[in-house]
């Protein structure tokens, strides 16, 4: 059977990206069970709730939700268990140091497969206030606002 290659997206986190100002990303890989995998690979998980934590040196992915296997038995995984996040020495000091400085957070923006193997995209964010969140949803009107007249200027429609 031939490998896979590229991407394959299997869920987003898109309220992250509107609850939270994103400082950095990192490319973390997870340690799954095989049910866990095979439910992913049926295209089924919520990161919504989702966030990672530095315990002891080591960062531990927390409430995302992958739905049990169907066609699994008593071996089925737990569907909101904690899970390890596998990240070079170094990204782990430096997330240490970031999120003892206070209010930032570890935020799961999506999950996909790799060249077969399952990744994921920790963002090391800070949470934004309401009158951020306006100001931003303000500033991506005006510029779609923007794009459509210059769209109808362009088209000689004015």
């Amino acid at each position: 059977m031939p490998r896979e290659q590229g991407r394959k997206f299997i869920a987003q986190n898109k309220k992250a990206r509107h609850d939270y100002s994103i400082l950095d990303t990192f490319e973390v890989g997870l340690v799954l069970t095989g049910t866990e995998v095979k439910s992913l690979r049926a295209g089924r998980a919520s990161l919504v709730d989702g966030f990672a934590t530095v315990d002891d040196g080591e960062v531990w992915l927390q409430h995302v939700h992958i739905p049990e296997y169907t066609q699994g038995t008593w071996t089925n995984h737990a569907p909101r268990r904690k899970r390890k996040v596998l990240m070079h020495r170094e990204e782990i000091d430096k997330l240490i140091g970031k999120t003892r400085e206070g209010g930032l957070t570890l935020v799961p923006l999506d999950l996909y497969f790799k060249d077969g193997k399952v990744k994921a995209t920790l963002a090391l964010a800070k949470g934004k206030k309401s009158y951020d969140k306006r100001h931003d949803l303000a500033e991506r009107d005006s510029r779609r606002e923007i794009q459509k007249a210059f769209g109808r200027y362009v088209k000689g429609r004015r």
